[in-house]
């Protein structure tokens, strides 16, 4: 079967296990830029494509990606067992190993600011601290994903 690019797009466009997904993730990237604004009164462009913050982002595409597959396809079917299998490892990931890469950043980054008047030739570049997430953050992406997913499967 040959596409077009149009009718790639637009394929593409019917696919609510995909929209949903994208979705998911552009209106968690979206609500964390605007909270980061309202916490710091000021805009942070990085945030509309970084990682951690609330509310989850990643949590927000996968479990809209799972509830999608399981609505559209069932709880009994592979599509919703992969989605789900992939939500669960993204998710703990995210609470896990990226949650303490991002305070060890914050460590580094204070240590290096420490030391940086008595040693010379150390980065002068942060590391990113914005990597994880709290149990929080990743409960809240979970929740707009399912409602996100409902919404335009429903």
């Amino acid at each position: 079967m040959r596409w077009d690019i149009a009718e790639f797009l637009i394929l593409l466009g019917n696919n609510k296990l995909f929209l949903s997904a994208v979705i998911g993730w552009i209106t968690a990237q979206v609500l964390k830029t605007g909270i980061n604004m309202l916490m710091t009164k000021e805009f942070h462009a990085e945030r509309l494509v970084g990682s951690g913050g609330m509310p989850s982002s990643h949590s927000s595409t996968v479990c809209a990606l799972t509830t999608a597959a399981g609505i559209i396809h069932g709880p009994a079917s592979s599509e919703f067992a992969i989605a789900f299998i992939m939500a669960m490892v993204v998710m703990y990931d995210a609470m896990g190993v990226r949650r303490e890469t991002g305070k060890q950043a914050k460590l580094l980054n204070l240590m290096v600011s420490t030391f940086n008047h008595e040693y010379k030739g150390l980065p002068e570049e942060l590391l990113k601290e914005y990597i994880g997430h709290t149990p929080l953050q990743v409960l809240a992406g979970a929740v707009l994903g399912i409602v996100l997913a409902f919404l335009i499967c429903g």
